[in-house]
C-alpha cells in the first residue's frame, strides 16, 4: 500500500481527487479485502452479546462503516441530521442510508443559529463546538436513549480523532464507543469505496469537499470572512442563503450586495455522480468553477 494522504485538516483537496482517481495505484483489491475482513471480525467481537448500534453520517467513513457492519451482521444504526445541513445532502442520505438506519433530528435550525450568530463560519475553539453539536452530542443521545452497551463509530486516527486503546473509546459518562477502522489510512478507505462501488454523497463534489468533509453549512471552517463563507455556500445552493437571510442580518446583507443577475438566480444544488470515476470528473470541474466564484467580501 502506498500512502500519499495526510490529515484532511492539513491536506489539499486536489491531492484527494488525484488519489481517488488513481486509487488502484496505491492499494490493491486484495489489501482492501484483508483489512475489511479484520474490521468485520472486530465488529463481531465488539457487539457479541451486547446491545449495539452504529452511527452513520453519510460521509465516506460511515459509508464504509455501514457496509462493514452489514457484513458483520449489525443492522441497527442512527443518522443524526439537522435543518442546518445542506438540503441536497440530507436528501441523498435519506435515499442511500442503509434500510435499518434510523434518522434522528438533532433540533438545530435557523432559529437556533439566529441566536448563535457567532457560530457562523466560526474557526478556532469556537468552531470546534460544531463537533460537539453535530457529533459528540448526537452520539451520547444515541447511546443513552437506546440504552446501548456500545456504539460503533467510523473514527480514524489519521483524521485526528481520539480512538482510545485499540479503537475502544471509554467516556467518563459511561459511554463506550468502538472504532473498528481506527487504524485505516485514507488510501485504504478510498480503496474500499472504489472496489465495492459504494456511492458517495454530493458534498464531495463541492468546493473543498474532501477537506471539509460532512458538515452543516455554517460550519465551513476555512473561510476568512463571512463574505467568503456565504459565497461558498451560495455557489453550492443559493436557496440556503435565501432562507437564512429571513432571520440572519449578515446573510441578508450578503444577498443585498449581490449584483441583480446573481441575486435573482435560483440554481439547483450541484450534484456529483454516484460512483467514483464520475465523481472525480465532477469534483475537478466543480472545484475549478467554485474557486473562480469565491472572493472575500
Amino acid at each position: 500500500m502506498k500512502r500519499v494522504l495526510g490529515r484532511k485538516q492539513t491536506s489539499d483537496n486536489t491531492t484527494w481527487l488525484h488519489a481517488l482517481e488513481h486509487i488502484e495505484e496505491y492499494v490493491t483489491r486484495q489489501e482492501v479485502e484483508a483489512y475489511a475482513n479484520w474490521a468485520v471480525e472486530r465488529i463481531r467481537e465488539a457487539v457479541e452479546g451486547r446491545n449495539a448500534a452504529y452511527a452513520w453520517s453519510g460521509g465516506k467513513d460511515s459509508v464504509v462503516l455501514g457496509d462493514l457492519c452489514r457484513r458483520a451482521g449489525l443492522e441497527r444504526g442512527f443518522f443524526a441530521y439537522s435543518d442546518l445541513d445542506y438540503p441536497e445532502f440530507v436528501r441523498w442520505c435519506m435515499e442511500h442510508k442503509p434500510q435499518s438506519v434510523e434518522p434522528m433530528h438533532t433540533g438545530y435550525d435557523l432559529d437556533w443559529l439566529a441566536q448563535h450568530q457567532d457560530m457562523i463560519f466560526a474557526t478556532g475553539e469556537r468552531g470546534q463546538r460544531w463537533h460537539l453539536i453535530n457529533q459528540r452530542g448526537p452520539f451520547s443521545e444515541m447511546y443513552f436513549a437506546h440504552r446501548l452497551d456500545v456504539l460503533i463509530v467510523g473514527h480514524r486516527v489519521i483524521d485526528g480523532n481520539v480512538c482510545g486503546k485499540d479503537g475502544l473509546i471509554k467516556k467518563k459518562t459511561g459511554e463506550k464507543r468502538y472504532a473498528p477502522i481506527f487504524d485505516w489510512p485514507h488510501e485504504l478507505l478510498l480503496g474500499y469505496i472504489h472496489y465495492n462501488e459504494l456511492p458517495l454523497p454530493p458534498i464531495y463534489g463541492w468546493k473543498d469537499g474532501f477537506v471539509q468533509g460532512t458538515h452543516a453549512w455554517p460550519e465551513r471552517d476555512r473561510c476568512v470572512s463571512l463574505g467568503q463563507g456565504y459565497r461558498e455556500v451560495y455557489a453550492i445552493d443559493p436557496s440556503i442563503i435565501a432562507e437564512a437571510a429571513k432571520k440572519i442580518p449578515s446573510a441578508a446583507a450578503f444577498l443585498n450586495a449581490l449584483p441583480p443577475t446573481q441575486s435573482g438566480a435560483a440554481a439547483a444544488p450541484r450534484e456529483s455522480s454516484g460512483f467514483q470515476r464520475g465523481l472525480v470528473a465532477t469534483c475537478l470541474r466543480q472545484g475549478a468553477t467554485a474557486d473562480e466564484e469565491v472572493t472575500d467580501a
